[in-house]
């Protein structure tokens, strides 16, 4: 007997249905908590010759909650902490919305994290601006708000300049920048900050906020790229490179798809300016 149009429109959606039933309950049970380490190595313009191959740790978005637990934090700890960065730099979003409740936990659970270079955190958009860096600046992590420090590896000075989310000016940024001597890398929670460093002449950003997308769906990609310049990984605007990690917890939905959570290891390499 032949199949109807009926019945096989139904057969379609049944196997539509179970297939996005299966990929979300896997991406909620198990890929969202797959942490890895990712590797990539950013080119820098006129980086110093003794800067090159410096390598920061980059751990971003935990999220710390109730649908992010502490095992997954200290699971990035522990991979960071694995990989010997020479620096580390934490990218905001500790917690979702604020949440009080987790700031103090949150910062207890990075508080392992140390590089022989030092700890640099900057402030998300779901970040207080009061709490949450007290927290962290009583585990002994260096605040960037809206500040720029200028540290000495090798020999060499790096200035590192961090803004707040809600700094997206040029002009206000390049308050920040301002009197910088050395090579400098701009600590931006937003990707989208990448327009206005490229303004700026800043050789080197480095973000997080996308989560990668959260949920890549094949074909389609992440729905996030429409508003954002970089999703995830490395891009280039001008003379202007910027690596965006996909984070390490979830917000919204505790959920991803083809988009595993991860802690970062960046290799700064010399690149001509153009």
């Amino acid at each position: 007997m032949g199949i109807t149009r009926r019945a096989a429109l139904k057969g379609v959606l049944a196997t539509t249905v179970g297939a996005l039933t299966g990929t979300s309950v896997y991406g909620v049970a198990y890929e969202r908590h797959q942490l890895g380490v990712t590797e990539a190595t950013l080119p820098v313009s006129g980086l110093a010759p003794a800067l090159t191959g410096l390598r920061i740790g980059l751990l971003t978005d935990v999220h710390h909650s109730r649908t992010v637990p502490a095992r997954d934090v200290i699971r990035a700890v522990d991979l960071l902490l694995a990989a010997h960065p020479d620096l580390i730099v934490l990218g905001g979003d500790y917690v979702t919305w604020g949440e009080r409740a987790y700031v103090h936990p949150v910062a207890e659970l990075l508080a392992p994290l140390s590089a022989p270079h030092g700890v640099f955190a900057i402030l998300g958009n779901h970040d207080d601006d009061r709490d949450m860096p007290r927290a962290l600046i009583a585990h002994k992590f260096a605040v960037l708000k809206d500040q720029r420090t200028r540290i000495s590896v090798r020999g060499e000075p790096l200035e590192l300049a961090g803004i707040r989310f809600w700094t997206r000016r040029s002009t206000d940024i390049a308050r920040v920048l301002r009197g910088a001597r050395d090579t400098t890398i701009l600590l931006a929670h937003d990707p989208r900050r990448l327009t206005q460093a490229a303004a700026l002449n800043v050789p080197a950003v480095l973000s997080g906020h996308t989560h990668g997308g959260q949920v890549v769906l094949p074909g389609i990609g992440a729905i996030a790229r429409r508003q954002f310049p970089v999703v995830a990984g490395l891009g280039r605007q001008d003379n202007t490179n910027i690596f965006v990690s996909r984070g390490v917890g979830t917000v919204y939905v505790p959920i991803r798809v083809n988009c595993p959570p991860e802690v970062a290891v960046i290799t700064l390499r010399r690149q001509a300016a153009i």
